[in-house]
């Protein structure tokens, strides 16, 4: 690990990372490093799918069982890519400030932090497995696949975390083909592994559930070896400059951010259960319509949060840097384009309902839920990626309230009690109906709130 001043490299690469987003053309700049982001996003999305399908080969009691694990993964992924998010706004500012120095204090130091976080994740969920697990409504049959599962898991916890934040980092840079490369390899290592791991091949032997999580933390450690001997990494980070006031003080910075961030990402799947409560009301088929749609509609948003990770480095960079004008432009710019691009998608994706329909639902009442899924929550999907890349502005310009406050609005003040009133008045379709208003009421909120905010900061 260099020193600050032992490196030319070290300094170049800043220089490099502040031509591109400081001055390079908006849309082209995001275009090129948005790519390898969703290139990585399909690599990891394909993954889960063949992960589950292996685990689903075992039995009904193994997938139940790792079913169960899912609440307490996303709740730990949250607070991973929290820290990545407060990384990416703090060492993207410092370099949009030309402080070289700050740039490789803010990344060693959320490096170390990372560290710490990962360790404490894996002794309190060791300590917590069984307590927490039961409090959940794991049975006696399931709880044996669990504690193999998680407890593998949760060794490997630090794995699963220090690689997002030293993503995040290279973003920051503007380097994001070295994630979405990151991606796709630990994808692949994952299915391979899965594969050997679970089942038994050649000289491995079959592990079941514990196989399953043991190539999970072995793709995720592999990412996060490499990215350590990265060469642009390696020379971010500097140990000889550690002192316990810097860190300190680099760690409040970077918890002003990450921690709200987290909030958020956590009050997603609690809003979307909440949800999945509401449409339970009206039967299993409306359940298995609602399951099927929201797999479509989350692959249907690969290029708004690829664009909401470039976007924010972009930001971050150019505020600390007082370009105010090119932040507007860089923010609404990307607004219009995201309204245009999911109109586009939902129009493709009503040219490719009866596909869909007739491949994802055998029952036609399951059918008939599909569809009106199709035909309503997309076409909002366009102001959702408003209210998410303005989430995404709001964190980089380092006001994460704002970026609270309006997920929190969105998720329990209007799709919740929406997805509630429609669900009354007209079933499965008026829940439907219901997110797609609060989508569209708090994307105009979103736009409203962005607008006024830079205007302030221009003033």
């Amino acid at each position: 690990m260099s020193s600050p001043a032992s490196s030319p490299s070290s300094s170049s690469a800043p220089r490099a990372a502040r031509r591109d987003l400081l001055e390079g053309p908006i849309a082209v700049t995001l275009l090129r490093k948005s790519l390898p982001v969703v290139g990585g996003m399909i690599a990891m999305m394909s993954f889960n799918l063949v992960d589950t399908w292996f685990i689903s080969r075992l039995g009904t009691e193994e997938l139940a069982a790792v079913s169960f694990t899912f609440p307490v993964v996303f709740t730990v992924i949250s607070l991973a890519i929290g820290l990545g998010i407060g990384t990416s706004a703090v060492v993207a500012r410092r370099l949009g400030q030309g402080d070289a120095g700050a740039v490789r204090r803010r990344a060693t130091d959320a490096a170390l932090l990372t560290l710490v976080v990962g360790g404490a994740m894996t002794l309190l969920g060791l300590a917590t497995l069984n307590p927490l697990f039961r409090l959940l409504g794991a049975d006696d049959v399931l709880m044996p696949h669990i504690r193999d599962y998680m407890g593998i898991w949760y060794l490997g916890a630090p794995a699963m975390i220090v690689p997002r934040v030293l993503n995040s980092i290279l973003r920051a840079h503007g380097n994001t083909a070295t994630q979405g490369l990151m991606m796709a390899l630990a994808a692949g290592v994952n299915v391979l592994l899965d594969w050997w791991l679970i089942f038994g091949v050649g000289p491995f032997p079959a592990l079941g559930v514990a196989g399953a999580a043991l190539a999970t933390v072995l793709s995720w450690g592999l990412m996060a070896a490499v990215l350590v001997v990265h060469r642009e990494l390696r020379e971010l980070f500097d140990l000889a400059g550690l002192t316990p006031q810097g860190l300190a003080a680099s760690w409040r910075e970077l918890g002003r951010i990450a921690g709200p961030a987290a909030l958020t990402s956590v009050f997603t799947p609690i809003a979307l259960g909440l949800v999945t409560r509401i449409i339970a009301d009206h039967g299993h088929d409306a359940v298995a319509g609602y399951g099927v749609g929201t797999r479509i509609e989350a692959i249907s948003q690969i290029v708004v949060l690829a664009l909401s990770m470039t976007l924010s480095p972009l930001v971050s960079q150019n505020a600390g840097a007082g370009q105010h004008d090119r932040v507007r432009r860089a923010i609404l710019g990307c607004f219009v384009f995201v309204l245009a691009w999911q109109l586009l998608v939902w129009a493709v994706l009503q040219g490719l309902a009866p596909w869909l329909v007739a491949g994802y639902a055998e029952k036609e009442a399951v059918a008939r839920v599909l569809r009106s899924f199709l035909w309503l929550v997309p076409l909002g999907l366009g102001a959702q990626g408003v209210v998410i890349l303005a989430v995404s502005s709001f964190n980089a310009l380092h006001r994460p309230a704002l970026a609270m406050r309006l997920s929190v609005f969105r998720l329990f003040a209007l799709t919740v009690p929406l997805a509630w009133l429609g669900g009354r008045l007209a079933g499965s379709t008026g829940v439907f109906a219901g997110m797609l208003a609060a989508n569209l009421l708090v994307g105009l909120l979103a736009w409203w709130q962005i607008r006024a905010h830079l205007a302030r900061r221009a003033a």
